[in-house]
């Protein structure tokens, strides 16, 4: 039985390691993308023990979550934790960030539609608007709840102030935000505010785009239409300080039969401040080896050793891989 992980202060249990949609259905993030594949890839992490699908509106405009409700129909709904978000109104033609009741009520609804489910069991607001406040948009968030079409609530990419004014009711159940081993400023400072809370924390990019695979190389090069060649992470000299850390991860791996990637996500399972991670995948292939990582059992010594490798990283502000919307 895979690890199982309470969300906040909701009823809802997920595994320790989820999938992140952004590449399904997402034409809009990465280029030649294809349907069947993103169905697939949906269908392998579910048939792998993955239990939390994590998408949002702005993956496809709405595509992303077309296709997961699709993919998820083959299986007991029950079992599944889906989690979705929004923020983004392109009505206008142009990108709007909004957190007000009225229209976070409505993408709801539209995303339940879109997913084919009468709930949906995470709902974050993806970004924070510059106007409306945070106590009204979760409390929005929590007559959705009182009325089932909703079961745990959630922020994301909201700073640690927004945090808080989201939460003066003690209506947050989880927050998600970019963290990894190389990104750990980010909301390093929020940790502690969580754990008091009892807020769980979800980080996104956990692999850095594939930097923690293990896969790469000195020499790399994306089309500027690949979301990676806009990142800081893959410019010098911090590339090769990523692969140096990198690189002593691998022994670790050997030691447990495991991929660079598997032991890297079993250091994110076994971290007691993170209850969720959540990579994505381009291909099935990847969803089930990543799945492979709820096996990975970490001794605290090479827990320890992950986290001493990429130590330099905790004093760097890196800046976050994508800017904010808004």
């Amino acid at each position: 039985m895979s690890q199982q992980v309470k969300i906040g202060k909701s009823d809802v249990t997920a595994t320790a390691l989820g999938l992140g949609t952004n590449a399904v259905g997402g034409y809009n993030l990465f280029p030649n993308l294809k349907d069947e594949t993103g169905l697939d890839i949906v269908k392998t992490g579910i048939e792998s023990g993955i239990t939390l699908l994590d998408t949002a509106y702005v993956y496809g405009l709405g595509h992303s979550e077309e296709l997961v409700g699709k993919a998820i129909k083959d299986f007991n709904r029950s079992k599944l934790v889906i989690a979705t978000k929004g923020a983004h109104d392109f009505s206008t033609g142009e990108q709007v960030i909004k957190n007000e009741p009225k229209f976070l009520t409505e993408q709801v609804d539209a995303s339940l539609k879109r997913l084919g489910t009468d709930y949906i069991d995470i709902y974050y607001i993806h970004f924070p608007d510059h106007d409306t406040p945070k106590a009204e948009a979760v409390g929005a968030l929590q007559r959705l709840r009182e009325a089932g079409k909703i079961r745990a609530i959630g922020v994301s990419n909201f700073s640690l102030d927004q945090i808080k004014d989201a939460n003066v009711d003690g209506y947050l159940d989880v927050v998600e935000d970019e963290f990894s081993l190389l990104h750990q400023d980010h909301g390093a400072d929020m940790l502690p505010y969580f754990k008091e809370n009892n807020i769980s924390f979800v980080p996104y990019f956990p692999l850095a785009s594939g930097l923690l695979t293990g896969k790469y190389t000195k020499d790399v090069h994306f089309p500027q239409d690949d979301i990676r060649s806009q990142m800081d992470d893959f410019q010098e000299p911090r590339y090769s300080d990523i692969l140096a850390a990198v690189d002593k991860v691998r022994p670790i791996a050997e030691a447990h039969d495991a991929t660079v990637a598997q032991t890297i996500l079993a250091w994110y399972i076994k971290n007691p401040l993170i209850s969720v991670v959540i990579p994505g995948a381009k291909k099935p292939e990847q969803v089930a080896a990543n799945a492979k990582a709820m096996a990975v059992a970490l001794s605290d010594d090479e827990f320890q050793t992950i986290d001493a490798a990429f130590s330099g990283f905790k004093h760097i502000t890196s800046g976050k891989s994508l800017a904010d919307p808004d």
